[in-house]
């Protein structure tokens, strides 16, 4: 072969990594070649249908703990721009994919994923059968993995992640916060997303913030719902933030076993009532926590940007993005209050069952008094969101920022907003006149259809 033949190979090939082994508790075994950075680790594998985002869910800190195994084929085609990230580093522990692309095409780009990841030392492997690998995880359930370029024999491998710590009951979201308060103010969006996105407005509500592994994107939505955030760490006491006398208290997403987190959810319980609050995903699971609800751990948990989930007080059917393991268990909150839940007297596990009915269900509960179920997820019936009739506090499990994901729950950024504002209607939004709220094509859309 000639010197440019084999300068022509050279720059159309991919160059082939060394062997990788990913090993599951169960002995199941996946091959495949390293990609970015060499290395062996260890957590719980789960999957994540997004079709794109990739740089959002790499990035995002409730991933903290895991291997993801991402389940569209080709991963890193529109290369990263660091302005996407939702964190300053990678939390996740491994990432397996069917192929990574090294030559990636699109303006933004800045670098390409597998120099991203090599730069933050991510072990990353591909080449794996990754559909395979989600029907395993799907009919066997979560479990602990081990993902390694350094050592590819089963029995080792197998023998290690046996021995290796489970996921639930560690207190991950303490290893992902912040170590002290901050403020995230309009100055803190970023320049290069201004295309799309229109100028914020001025902030009209003081929010504090707890910082549980909070996404970016979800600190900048609260700045285009007119917030000023003071983030704060995870265990901050409930008096400090009085003391910071908001007009709001948010929750945010955040990784592990919410049961492990109870720095936050034992004072969530002493701000109920006192101020509104809102929270997502792990936030979700503190205010459940702190009604003194049950949490349980999903067989492989809800990971992606098309989840169905209906809003029970609106008859709305939202596309949702969605990251946890771990869910409220709503009976657990309460009684039904069968007035207030269409006659009905007994709890049901499949809460697609309130759907069918066309009822939100209400319960009583002892702390706080009626809560009503807001949204249930329309795949395997399980709560979604809840709405605390007699003190001003609502949550949902899933993420309405769209990084990664559509805009379909954008509306529940300007529901906290409404609820600072001491709205009784402040759910009550038609999520198709707000799903592109902030987007800066959203008037010229408009304009051409006039």
């Amino acid at each position: 072969m000639s010197e440019i033949s084999k300068r022509l190979m050279k720059g159309a090939s991919k160059p082939v990594g060394a062997p990788a082994a990913l090993v599951l508790e169960d002995g199941a075994v996946f091959r495949g070649t390293s990609c970015a950075a060499a290395g062996e680790v260890f957590g719980e594998i789960c999957f994540n249908t997004s079709l794109e985002g990739y740089l959002e869910v790499i990035t995002d800190p409730s991933y903290a703990g895991q291997i993801i195994a991402m389940t569209y084929p080709q991963i890193g085609n529109y290369g990263v721009n660091e302005d996407d990230a939702q964190s300053d580093e990678p939390a996740l522990r491994g990432l397996v994919v069917r192929d990574l692309c090294t030559t990636p095409s699109n303006w933004r780009s800045a670098q390409s994923l597998p120099d991203y990841l090599r730069a933050h030392g991510v072990v990353a492997v591909e080449g794996v059968d990754t559909r395979a690998l989600v029907r395993h995880v799907r009919d066997r359930g979560a479990q602990r993995a081990v993902l390694s370029t350094v050592d590819v024999d089963e029995a080792s491998l197998l023998r290690k992640v046996r021995e290796s710590a489970s996921l639930v009951g560690q207190n991950l979201a303490a290893t992902v916060s912040c170590a002290r308060p901050y403020r995230f103010a309009a100055d803190r969006l970023p320049a290069s997303q201004a295309f799309a996105l229109a100028a914020p407005p001025a902030p009209r509500f003081k929010v504090a913030a707890y910082d549980c592994g909070a996404k970016r994107s979800i600190l900048e939505n609260l700045v285009r719902a007119g917030c000023d955030v003071t983030c704060v760490p995870w265990d901050t006491p409930a008096a400090d933030v009085l003391a910071l006398a908001p007009d709001g208290v948010f929750l945010s997403n955040g990784p592990g076993d919410p049961e492990a987190v109870e720095g936050t959810f034992t004072q969530v319980e002493q701000l109920l009532g006192k101020v509104p609050v809102f929270g997502i995903c792990l936030g979700h699971q503190m205010i459940a926590k702190a009604a003194g609800a049950a949490i349980e751990k999903l067989k492989f948990g809800h990971r992606g940007g098309n989840h169905p989930v209906m809003n029970l007080r609106t008859r709305r059917v939202e596309i949702t993005a969605q990251n946890h393991g771990f869910g409220l268990v709503f009976p657990s909150l309460g009684a039904l209050v069968p007035e207030l839940s269409g006659g009905v007297a007994a709890h049901e596990g499949d809460l697609r069952c309130w759907v069918e009915r066309g009822v939100a269900p209400v319960v009583a509960n002892e702390r706080f008094g009626r809560i009503q179920l807001t949204h249930v997820n329309l795949n395997d019936g399980t709560a979604e969101g809840v709405a605390f009739l007699d003190i001003p506090a609502f949550s949902v499990q899933y993420h309405p920022e769209a990084s990664p994901g559509p805009t379909d729950a954008h509306y529940l950024f300007t529901a906290f907003a409404r609820l600072m504002e001491g709205r009784a209607d402040y759910l009550d939004i038609d999520i198709a006149e707000d799903r592109l709220a902030g987007w800066s094509f959203a008037g010229r859309k408009e304009a051409s259809h006039a």
